[in-house]
């Protein structure tokens, strides 16, 4: 019983880790311009933002793999990946 589980539990986790939206292929539809909702709808909800001058910062990810975008009056200005695949 206890290895049902175990395979069970390593295919479900395998099945999480492939549904993410921080791919290259979906960095690459980023565009300079494309207003914020059209990227939370390619990459989901940022896990931390933040907002200076004008600017809201974003981060998608973590310090192992990510994605950055810069946003101005609600538009991507600059973004940046880290180790996509």
């Amino acid at each position: 019983m206890k290895k049902i589980q175990t395979v069970l539990l390593l295919g479900l986790t395998l099945v999480i880790l492939g549904c993410s939206k921080l791919t290259l292929e979906n960095y690459n539809k980023i565009e300079v311009g494309m207003k914020y909702d059209e990227v939370t709808q390619l990459i989901g909800q940022p896990d931390h933002c933040d907002d200076v001058m004008g600017v809201r910062s974003c981060q998608w990810g973590d310090e192992k793999r990510s994605i950055h975008v810069n946003f101005l009056a609600g538009q991507v200005l600059l973004f940046s990946s880290d180790n996509l695949k």
